[in-house]
Formats: C-alpha cells, sequence, structure tokens
C-alpha cells in the first residue's frame, strides 16, 4: 500500500485525532447495531497500546436543524465504546470551543476522547459537509497527528476527513488499511475468474459500477429490483415489478456492450401483493403476468448463478436479489449468499450497503473475505474513482 498506516507513525505521548465511524443505527437514544464501533477497536487499541491520547470525531445521521441535536449525540456511542474498551472514554457535548479545548489539553497517555457529532457543524452553513477550511483547520490544531479510519465516508471531502488532512500528518487506520487492500485488490488486480454480483432496487444507482465491472470482470451477475429494467429491455413483460422506464434503453446498450458477460434472472418469483402473505409464484423470466410484480430471483436463476460462481477466485457482491427483510423473497439472497460462503480459496467481498446489512443479519458475516463498512464509498470504489478520504492519507 502506497499510503501511510497507523503503524508508520510514532504516536507516543502524541495527541493523535481519529476519524472513526461511528453512524451507528438508533432507537429512542439506543444503539441498535454497535458493529461499526466494534470495527473501530482495532485502531484505537493500537493507539493506546502505544501511549497516544486518543481523539475520536464523527458524525452520526443527518442533521439539518437544532431539534435534531438531541437524538443524534454521540453520548451513547462514547458510553458503548467505554465498555467495549473496558476504560474510561471522555465524551465532550461540543465541537469546538474552550471546553474541548480544556478537555483535550488535560489528556494523559492512553486517555480517550469522544467529540461530539461532526455534523453539529452542519446547521449554520454545512460547514462539515462542505469541508469549510476553517474548521478543517481548528480541528487540525487540537491534536498532533491524524488517523482516517473511516472508509463509510472517504468518498466525501469533509472537514473532518480532508480538512483535517490537509494539515496533519496523516495515515490510514486498519479498517481504512483493509478496505483500500480488499477492494482495490478487487478492481485493479483481481485474481480470475473475477464474477461481480449486482443487485438492489436501481439500475440509475449502479450505472457506473455496471459500466467499470463489464471492463473488469469475467461475468456480472444481475439481481433484485434493477433486473426488471433489464428484462424490459430485452422486450419481456415485467407487470408491476420495479421499472425505470427511462433506463430502459440505457440497460440495452449495456447488455450490448457486455455480450455474454452480463447474466439475469431466467425465472423469478412473483406475487400479486408486496407482503409476505401475497399469493405467489415461481415464472420465467419472460412469463410476468401484467397484475404481479416480480420480488425475488427464482431457484433456476440460483442454481445458474451458483454454476458460474463454483470456480470463481474473486467474488464482489453489492446489493440483494430480491426483497431480502421479507422472509417469503429471501431465498434469492440467501441462496447467492450461501453459494459464495462455500467457495473454497476465492477472495469473497461484500461492498457494504444492503448485502452487508443481510450478510450479518442471515448469520453470514464469517464466511465471507471482507464486508465493506462503505456503501456510497465502496460503490464509488468500485467504479475505479479516486476518494477523497483515501487520496488526501499522506503517501509512503
Amino acid at each position: 500500500m502506497t499510503k501511510k498506516i497507523v503503524t508508520d507513525l510514532n504516536v507516543s505521548n502524541k495527541v493523535v485525532l481519529e476519524r472513526a465511524d461511528f453512524n451507528v443505527p438508533m432507537k429512542d437514544g439506543v444503539i441498535t447495531n454497535d458493529n461499526r464501533i466494534k470495527a473501530a477497536l482495532p485502531t484505537i487499541e493500537w493507539l493506546l497500546e502505544h501511549d497516544a491520547k486518543v481523539v475520536l470525531f464523527s458524525h452520526l445521521g443527518k442533521v439539518k436543524k437544532e431539534e435534531d441535536k438531541e437524538k443524534l449525540s454521540l453520548a451513547p456511542v462514547a458510553k458503548r465504546l467505554g465498555e467495549l474498551l473496558n476504560k474510561e472514554v471522555t465524551f465532550v457535548p461540543e465541537t469546538r470551543g474552550e471546553k474541548l479545548e480544556q478537555a483535550i489539553k488535560a489528556m494523559e497517555v492512553g486517555d480517550v476522547l469522544v467529540v461530539e457529532n461532526t455534523r453539529f457543524e452542519d446547521i449554520d452553513g454545512k460547514k462539515e459537509s462542505k469541508n469549510d477550511p476553517e474548521l478543517g483547520k481548528y480541528w487540525a490544531s487540537l491534536g498532533d497527528l491524524f488517523v482516517n479510519d473511516a472508509f463509510g465516508t472517504a468518498h466525501r471531502s469533509h472537514a473532518s476527513n480532508v480538512g483535517i488532512a490537509s494539515h496533519l500528518e496523516t495515515a490510514a487506520g486498519f479498517l481504512m488499511e483493509k478496505e483500500i487492500k480488499f477492494l482495490g485488490g478487487a478492481v485493479d488486480q483481481p485474481v480470475r475468474p473475477f464474477v461481480a454480483i449486482l443487485g438492489g432496487a436501481k439500475v440509475s444507482d449502479k450505472i457506473n459500477v455496471i459500466e467499470s465491472l463489464i471492463d473488469k470482470a469475467d461475468k456480472v451477475l444481475i439481481g433484485g429490483g434493477m433486473a426488471y429494467t433489464f428484462l424490459k429491455a430485452k422486450g419481456y413483460e415485467v407487470g408491476q415489478s420495479l421499472l425505470e422506464l427511462d433506463k430502459v434503453d440505457l440497460a440495452k446498450s449495456l447488455m450490448e456492450k457486455a455480450g455474454d458477460k452480463l447474466v439475469l434472472p431466467v425465472d423469478v418469483v412473483i406475487a400479486d401483493d408486496f407482503s409476505n402473505d401475497a399469493n405467489t409464484q415461481i415464472v420465467a423470466a419472460d412469463q410476468i403476468p401484467s397484475d404481479w410484480e416480480g420480488l425475488d430471483c427464482g431457484p433456476a436463476t440460483i442454481d445458474e448463478f451458483k454454476e458460474i460462481l463454483k470456480d470463481a477466485k474473486t467474488v464482489v457482491w453489492n446489493g440483494p436479489m430480491g426483497v431480502f427483510e421479507l422472509e417469503a423473497f429471501a431465498k434469492g439472497t440467501i441462496g447467492v449468499m450461501k453459494s459464495i460462503s462455500e467457495l473454497e480459496d476465492a477472495v469473497t467481498i461484500i461492498g457494504g450497503g444492503d448485502s452487508a446489512s443481510a450478510a450479518i443479519s442471515l448469520g453470514f458475516e464469517e464466511k465471507f473475505s471482507h464486508i465493506s463498512t462503505g456503501g456510497g464509498a465502496s460503490l464509488e470504489y468500485l467504479e475505479g474513482k479516486e476518494l477523497p478520504g483515501v487520496a488526501s492519507i499522506t503517501d509512503k
């Protein structure tokens, strides 16, 4: 890796600012899933073992008005982090000012401090999200070194990542390093055969990824809601299925460009209603009745995808194969996940988002080489884009 990583830094007795990704789901002030906090632990623990004073920045949710502050404070995150580290973690309910400055000055080696939600700076002019230069410079002035371990925001140029990095020596944390290694390796130097699987709702969300992967992958398997736009482009009736009519011509041109590289469902699970209790049937992909909708790929598709996957050495998957949140339409996602998880000697990567949620909620988390923590960031990385949060890390 050409970028500095945390182990390249001399952190002893230094105030190390770290951008973590603590954007965890919350309900009524309670964290409902702490995976992102756990994912940040290796870097924080390494810094503590090497006698650093650790100051943590993160955003949480979208903060648009003053009323959002109460439900989007990082206080519960700081409390949970303290439990996981088994040590006291100081929380400062400010994003700037004397209280924060004094708390950092008072830190001893081995102390951990969490700064309030960086997005609180967005209420008055989007200072965080628009990378206000004065804010980035101010935050950088609070420490000696910077570690960026938040891959989930690496596709954004914010004051708390790019802004701080432009003033301090910056290294990637272990999580960021892992993301760059796995996703970058899959994109730039995949071991072949390389199979990409793309699902989710819309073609429009993944146009650039599809185009990029058609060039790079040996096969691109399409599932989920986006498949119906491709099926429509083949001239099939798709009934009430999710359809982007304005993307049909684009789907047609992508299929022409890809040839037999691009593989669509051959059968689908259709329903007469969008619910678990709907009447369902399995039909060929070109036999969807006009008043039914496709909500999952069928067993023949799962078998075909499994056959293609069996020889794969690199697999990247982004987007579920159906409405996996409803049990009746989760078989396609589970089937593909099972096929990938059974591969031996293959690098298997889930590119964040709903497919990561599916893998974790369905108990497949340990079966993959890597599950990305960044939805939008991993998609842009798969497109081959340079991510501002990665580019701003100091070169070795």
